[in-house]
């Protein structure tokens, strides 16, 4: 049985919620298992579930090809993102005494929209992308 949906935006939540239960697996394993620092966890997490949601996005939400132009640009749209959830979780676990783990999840969605916004940009582009692979 073959799903098709057409909207971009629900094809983008569905990536993000697959996406941030990959980065929480990473969280947890970086944080838990090898006892690293939260902030450390937070990072090396969120930079391995980048290059899932890369492929994701490319493929699934907006239907493109993807290129090594668009792989390079794509951390881009995860700025915004990155300094927004490292700065509420450390706010959350330093000043309101959040569990880092719970931190981790309700960081995860601050961003969202800007994410949105300037992953399609760079993802629908097709500017030089016909001769890159």
């Amino acid at each position: 049985m073959k799903i098709y949906i057409k909207n971009e935006m629900i094809k983008f939540i569905l990536v993000g919620f697959f996406n941030t239960g990959h980065y929480y697996i990473w969280y947890l394993l970086f944080s838990e298992l090898f006892q690293l620092h939260y902030i450390i966890s937070h990072w090396v997490a969120f930079l391995l579930s980048m290059i899932g949601s890369f492929f994701l996005n490319t493929y699934f939400t907006y239907n493109t090809k993807p290129s090594w132009r668009k792989f390079l640009r794509f951390p881009l749209t995860y700025l915004v993102n990155i300094l927004a959830s490292t700065s509420a979780l450390y706010i959350l676990t330093e000043y309101f005494r959040v569990d880092p783990k719970l931190g981790a999840l309700l960081a995860s969605g601050f961003a969202i929209p800007f994410t949105f916004i300037l992953s399609g940009k760079i993802l629908k582009s097709k500017k030089r992308d016909k001769n890159e692979t």
